[in-house]
């Protein structure tokens, strides 16, 4: 007898229907084709113990399964529910009817019970638009895939619930998520705030024009400064994000098992800080069964790279494509995938290898070359797609110990919403650009033009500093964000002032 379930596999962060086909003839042998993996085949063992356990019984026939399209390989242990229920229709030990109404997923114990799985929301998504009635999952995933709208989410705890449930002897509902109470029932939920940093008024002002206008930002300081204490402050300030954002989000983090058991959205913008021995890989994504990278975890958030100089060169060469293009594309000989990262790059670094170079106070034990070698590290173009640099200094005694607290991250995140939206109400007629920093020089002509006397200022700065091209654009974004915040619609001079100060490292005393 032939029958037919339905599952799904993720290519990139977007799902494609799997047509698992069984067909039981006469004969012993079991053969599974259509390009699987090893964990694939491997399913055989864990459906012949889980349907036992369960009081069902393997078929002493031979068993033939194809997965269509045989051309896309199938990884991943997730199609085991979808392959042991087709064995139990073919094999008539559960009605066959309510098969194609619904999409599968789920990894089986050997005691029947089912296992979460990866890529949920994408599949759902995918489930939906193919007109499935429904998706049965594991328990775990159901709050996850409940999101989407217009399909019956089933969380199921073992085989032989799905099986009472095809059956019709088991009255299962359907798991329920309101998805604008729960997107906004997170969202200001912030432990970190801006009030718990002491002076430092120069990098907390830089750190908003950074959130007003999406700009990647370094910090260059001693160690003990704040320079990790401010970063990771950031998402507090941030714009709340919006239910698209939320949703694709979730989805990148879904495909990557990133989400939490029971989490159903992403409510608050991704806060990413890996460790400097990561590999290109690990950030950029790929691998022989491409996943994302902890760039595109970060999108629509922050990707915070701890002391920038001990991180590989390689590592960092690769995210200058990303910085530009906010999308990374890996690809392989049979196929590519492209993985969303329109992320905020937020970096610190020491200013030589014993931390005290340029300090008021304390006096560098390191030798000029040392210092050099150590600043070029990073190389020139990586800086230019840095929008903001700004030197951090050490928060003095009297500072420290003052009683009076600092500006909540409440009200300077009010700032960033208000300069946001004019900037949305900017580019609305624009295809992806929703803030300063995405602009081209197309917009920057348009929507940055400057006053006579800042556009002196530029030139003077451009001259002095010997600037490229780039650090030009830079400039002129950064300008445009703080006369954003300003509410001003021309650049004016004190914008642009305010701009060129944000050039700290291709000052002389620097980098040469």
């Amino acid at each position: 007898m032939l029958v037919k379930t339905y599952a799904a596999t993720v290519t990139g962060i977007d799902a494609v229907t799997i047509t698992i086909e069984v067909n039981l003839s006469q004969g012993i042998k079991f053969f599974l084709v259509g390009l699987p993996d090893n964990a694939v085949k491997e399913s055989q063992q864990r459906m012949q113990s889980a349907l036992n356990v369960s009081k069902f019984k393997w078929p002493g026939k031979k068993i033939v399964i194809n997965m269509a399209p045989a051309d896309i390989r199938k990884e991943g242990s997730s199609y085991d529910l979808p392959l042991a229920i087709g064995i139990l229709a073919a094999s008539n030990q559960i009605s066959g009817e309510n098969l194609s109404k619904y999409m599968m997923m789920g990894e089986l114990s050997l005691d029947g019970s089912l296992q979460p799985v990866k890529g949920i929301l994408p599949i759902a998504i995918r489930a939906k638009e193919e007109g499935f009635k429904g998706i049965i999952l594991p328990i775990q995933n159901a709050r996850e895939a409940a999101v989407v709208e217009g399909i019956e989410v089933y969380g199921m705890e073992n085989i032989t619930e799905v099986a009472g449930f095809l059956n019709e002897d088991l009255d299962a509902s359907p798991i329920k998520v309101n998805t604008e109470t729960e997107f906004y029932k997170q969202q200001l939920n912030n432990d970190l705030d801006f009030i718990d940093v002491k002076g430092q008024e120069s990098v907390k002002r830089a750190l908003e024009i950074a959130a007003a206008g999406g700009h990647n930002l370094i910090m260059i300081g001693p160690p003990g400064a704040g320079k990790s204490m401010i970063a990771k402050r950031l998402p507090s300030i941030l714009p709340p994000l919006t239910l698209n954002e939320a949703l694709e989000t979730t989805k990148i983090h879904s495909v990557a098992g990133k989400i939490q058991n029971d989490t159903s959205l992403i409510t608050q913008r991704p806060f990413r800080s890996p460790h400097h021995t990561i590999s290109d890989v690990a950030l950029v994504g790929g691998g022989s069964f491409p996943q994302p990278g902890e760039i595109s975890l970060a999108h629509h958030g922050v990707l915070f790279l701890d002391e920038l100089p001990e991180f590989k060169r390689t590592v960092l060469e690769v995210m200058r494509q990303p910085l530009e293009d906010r999308v990374i594309s890996i690809s392989r000989a049979r196929f590519s995938v492209d993985y969303p990262a329109s992320f905020m790059l937020v970096s610190s670094m020491n200013p030589c290898p014993c931390g005290y170079f340029n300090h008021p106070e304390k006096k560098c034990v390191c030798s000029p070359g040392v210092v050099q070698k150590y600043l070029s590290k990073i190389s020139g173009p990586l800086l230019d797609r840095i929008d903001i640099q700004i030197e951090v200094v050490p928060v003095p005694f009297k500072e420290l110990s003052n009683a009076t607290t600092s500006e909540k991250s409440l009200n300077i995140r009010e700032r960033v919403i208000k300069a946001r939206k004019i900037q949305e109400n900017r580019y609305k007629n624009e295809e992806k650009i929703h803030c300063n920093a995405q602009m081209t020089s197309k917009l920057q002509r348009k929507y940055a033009q400057p006053e006579d006397n800042a556009m002196n200022i530029l030139k003077h700065a451009m001259e002095k500093l010997d600037l490229s091209a780039r650090a030009y654009d830079r400039i002129l974004k950064v300008a445009r964000t703080i006369a954003d915040l300003d509410e001003q619609e021309q650049i004016q001079s004190h914008h642009m002032a305010e701009a060129v100060n944000y050039r700290n490292l291709d000052k002389a005393g620097w980098l040469g």
